[in-house]
């Protein structure tokens, strides 16, 4: 699973599947994209919940033995609980893989953050330990009565630029962009720590580049500044979701109600890009080349190639030797190639006859003429 993946990902679904008969990975994803197809409404449907980035790339480990195949199938989502429950339960409905027939059985439903969520309660009580052993009880109270006090002072600066950020920024997946050192301060206050400040209308390096690698929420003031600051925001930054102070307040005088209201309601980009009738920009080009890049490590020295369409889901798994001959004969629209391999000339000519747009490579021998619309990818 990519790092982009894990980054989003509420849940994984674990099923195990059994088939009469020896079926492999293309055919199994298939038939999971098949036969749930028109199960479910268009909300729930596999093809657009992937192409949306809801549910990640569905893995498949499957084995052969004596004419009957079995393996797990692993799908990352990041839908809610009952949504995902309910996605589980269709895969259950499958009864053939290619002209085999099959059954799938759910065998868990494993929530990423609450496993996540384990081991910082775990951690925290063996340093919270480790703490009170090193204290005499005397020294509690004051602590305890300096720690609310102490929020304004844990205020850091980040970046080359010195921005007033607070204590999280570096290491949360989430961030808040705001406007100024104050608004930084004052979220402190109420005990939110993963805030940085802009400082100004001219959005510095560091932000545009943090809200690249992170979940971004623009929190701006209920005014006419606030608008200012967001629409440079969206043109250089990559903010996920947008929310506002209330109608002429600022972001640095909310209380603690305020703020979880205006965190509550916030909502995504897209909806801010339409009111302000300004064109939408993706990350879905970035996301693809991390996607890609991350299949190139799972496949590092097996000596395979594996054919992916659009959604990077696998085609067909082959031999790099065969990889050319496969190529020739293929007729299902390849979208990337991603191969244990070099690419050579006579390899960028068969892709681009075949209409293949990523070419995903351990490196690249001599490639003379290389058509415009090919991206290679290489690890060198």
């Amino acid at each position: 699973m990519g790092k982009e993946e894990i980054s989003t990902t509420k849940y994984l679904i674990h099923a195990q599947i059994n088939a009469n008969g020896i079926v492999e990975k293309p055919d199994v994803v298939g038939a999971i994209f098949g036969q749930t197809e028109g199960l479910l409404s268009n909300d729930l449907d596999l093809r657009e919940l992937q192409k949306t980035g809801r549910i990640g790339r569905i893995k498949v480990n499957i084995t052969s033995r004596g004419g009957k195949s079995k393996g797990e199938i692993i799908i990352p989502s990041s839908l809610d609980r009952v949504e995902t429950a309910i996605l589980a339960a269709s895969l259950e409905t499958i009864n053939r893989v290619g002209p085999c027939e099959a059954y799938i059985q759910v065998t868990k439903v494993e929530d990423v953050r609450a496993v996540k969520r384990k081991k910082v309660v775990e951690r925290a009580k063996e340093i919270y330990a480790s703490m009170m052993e090193e204290v005499a009880p005397e020294s509690i109270k004051m602590i305890e009565e300096v720690k609310e006090a102490m929020r304004v002072h844990e205020i850091t600066e980040y970046g080359e630029e010195k921005l007033p950020a607070g204590p999280n920024v570096a290491t949360s997946d989430a961030i808040l962009v705001v406007e100024g050192r104050s608004d930084v301060l004052n979220l402190l206050k109420h005990g939110i720590k993963n805030a940085i400040a802009v400082e100004g209308v001219n959005i510095p390096k560091t932000v545009a580049e943090l809200t690249r690698k992170k979940t971004a929420t623009a929190f701006v003031d209920g005014d006419r500044g606030g608008e200012l600051i967001l629409k440079e925001l969206l043109q250089v930054a990559d903010i996920d979701y947008v929310t506002r102070a209330p109608k002429g307040k600022e972001v640095e005088e909310l209380g603690k109600d305020e703020i979880m209201v205006a965190l509550r309601n916030k909502v995504p980009v897209e909806q801010i890009y339409h009111e302000l009738g300004m064109p939408a920009k993706s990350k879905k080009t970035e996301d693809k080349m991390v996607l890609l890049k991350n299949i190139l490590e799972e496949l590092e020295g097996s000596g395979n190639a594996e054919i992916l369409d659009d959604a990077l889901n696998i085609l067909k798994e082959v031999r790099v030797e065969n990889l050319y001959d496969e190529l020739k004969n293929v007729n299902n629209h390849p979208y990337a190639i991603v191969f244990d391999g070099v690419v050579t000339q006579r390899l960028v000519d068969i892709s681009y006859e075949k209409g293949v747009k990523y070419l995903v490579a351990i490196r690249s021998g001599e490639v003379a003429k290389k058509p415009q619309n090919i991206k290679i990818i290489t690890n060198n």
